[in-house]
């Protein structure tokens, strides 16, 4: 059963420090036993109809990685906003920068191992499936300037849309816009906009593979 592996004293922790009391006790936020939490600040909001363990982290999903080694760990300093259920693999990492604002869509189901680090913003619609190992980044760290001294690498968003299919190992980077129903071959390097939806994308930089396709889970 998924209770035995939750650890009750951080479900618990966790649940109090970031919700009232009346939302507090109804535990709508589960987590794991290898969720290790490396800061906890900033400030989780969920944005509809609360119930108990509505979303899991740090979960097993993933047959091909071992559990008792991987641990999922949470740095959350800005706001994570949750719009529905969401599933978090075990192995994820999540960090949420001062500024950042990372929301989830509803049914947001990531699988294993993925990283995602936030530093301005980055969204996920509703039922968007990420596969494992993923890489979702929208800051360079350093800074980089022109002769004139002027920043040329800022801080970009990245916007996943509805029913987004990501593959595994894919490095999804700052200025990113994925639209309703695309599909992301794995191994992917994403960058831009890809205008259209019911599309695959792939490759090295991705390009657009194939178009008018939808996808089920």
């Amino acid at each position: 059963m998924i209770t035995s592996f939750i650890n009750f004293i951080k479900t618990i922790y966790f649940n109090f420090k970031y919700f009232p009391i009346k939302i507090a006790i109804r535990l709508p936020i589960y987590i794991n036993r290898k969720v290790y939490f490396r800061k906890l600040s900033g400030e989780i909001i969920i944005s509809s109809n609360i119930s108990r363990g509505m979303i899991m982290i740090g979960y097993k999903n993933v047959g091909v990685f071992d559990e008792k080694y991987s641990r999922t760990i949470l740095e959350l300093r800005g706001k994570i906003i949750f719009e529905g259920n969401a599933f978090i693999g075990h192995g994820s990492k999540i960090c949420v920068n001062e500024s950042g604002i990372l929301k989830f869509g509803k049914n947001t189901t990531i699988s294993a191992e993925s990283s995602i680090i936030c530093y301005k913003s980055i969204s996920f619609g509703n039922d968007c499936l990420i596969s494992w190992e993923n890489l979702f980044l929208d800051t360079d760290f350093h800074s980089i300037y022109d002769s004139d001294n002027n920043r040329i690498n800022n801080d970009d968003s990245i916007i996943i849309e509805n029913n987004v299919w990501i593959g595994c190992r894919c490095s999804i980077l700052k200025g990113t816009h994925l639209k309703n129903y695309t599909i992301v071959a794995p191994h992917s390097l994403i960058s831009r906009n890809y205008n259209g939806e019911n599309q695959i994308i792939g490759g090295v930089p991705a390009m657009i593979l194939k178009k008018g396709v939808s996808w089920k889970q």
